[in-house]
């Protein structure tokens, strides 16, 4: 074992969860007693600490002040089970960045500092959170756990999906839904984080969201888009060459020449996946790698409310 590079690795994933508290601090500082107020998982009292109680949210600063041991007592303590989910196919690894610019402007980097983030939160109200990976092969599940050492393990994993894959790969999204589908038997909200490419049609597709909200289990689903240039096709007029990520096949064009149709046929494809997801009731949320994270944490939070 190098210690440098494990010292690297542990380095790393306390980096991401410092990105993570840092946004969520940000975001839960700038709602002030919002009608979110109660999430937040502040401590409402303090009580005497009884023998034989857990020893877990004992105040220990107060107890240095007033040498009695007296407990936390939080408001809005929850017993919610959510399980995030992350597309890490090849196609998720776009744009390529340049040296400056920070990992969450690629569509993968914003997907795993989102999914942090709720982790964060979840973690301030001790919720259990667990995480499946998938692109053609399912690659990492975890189940819901609310513990330490759980949000270290799955921060870790997190870390590790930021690395560019050496092969392509490509997004067998319905086989691997349907898996995780199966997994899921206690009533959870699950959230999925892809960016929609994949070669099956758009029913199959929609037939394995359904499948995920089996056991009344709340579906959000967060459209990752680099908005430049997969919406709007936004690149100068020189001959470009065009490599899909998954396939490798490549095709060489003038960018004007193809604009006005693409940005016609995204724009349908993306009303149309919003309605199919509306007519499912499932959340439907394009967001944008150049965004920040506000939206990702406030649909969290109204999905929650009314989780019930």
């Amino acid at each position: 074992m190098k210690i440098e590079s494990e010292i690297e690795k542990v380095s790393s994933f306390q980096h991401l969860e410092m990105l993570a508290n840092q946004v969520v601090e940000g975001f839960i500082s700038g709602m002030h007693k919002s009608p979110f107020h109660g999430f937040s998982a502040e401590f409402a009292e303090h009580k005497v600490y009884n023998a034989g109680e857990s020893t877990k949210h004992i105040d220990w600063k107060l107890f240095a002040k007033t040498d009695r041991l007296y407990t936390k007592r939080f408001e809005e303590e929850t017993n919610l089970r959510c399980h995030l989910i992350v597309d890490n196919s090849s196609s998720m690894h776009y744009p390529e960045l340049k040296s400056n610019q920070p990992f969450y402007e690629k569509k993968i980097g914003f997907a795993v500092l989102a999914s942090a983030v709720l982790m964060n939160i979840l973690k301030k109200q001790r919720d259990a959170v667990g995480l499946s990976v998938f692109s053609d092969k399912y690659e990492y599940y975890a189940p819901e756990k609310g513990s330490d050492r759980h949000h270290r393990m799955l921060l870790n994993k997190l870390e590790e999906l930021l690395v560019q894959p050496k092969v392509k790969k490509t997004t067998d999204t319905i086989t691997y839904l349907h898996q995780i589908a199966e997994k899921m038997h206690r009533r959870s909200m699950i959230i999925l984080f892809t960016d929609m490419f994949q070669t099956e049609d758009d029913e199959k597709l929609f037939n394995a969201l359904q499948h995920l909200k089996h056991n009344k289990h709340k579906v959000v689903l967060f459209h990752v888009v680099d908005n430049e240039t997969e919406l709007k096709f936004d690149f100068d007029n020189t001959p470009r060459k065009f490599i899909d990520l998954e396939s490798g096949e490549e095709v060489s064009i003038f960018a004007d020449n193809v604009k006005e149709e693409y940005e016609k046929r995204v724009e349908a494809y993306f009303k149309n996946l919003a309605l199919t997801c509306a007519k499912n009731q499932i959340k439907y949320v394009p967001v944008n790698v150049g965004d920040n994270f506000e939206k990702i944490l406030t649909t969290y939070l109204v999905e929650k409310q009314n989780f019930g």
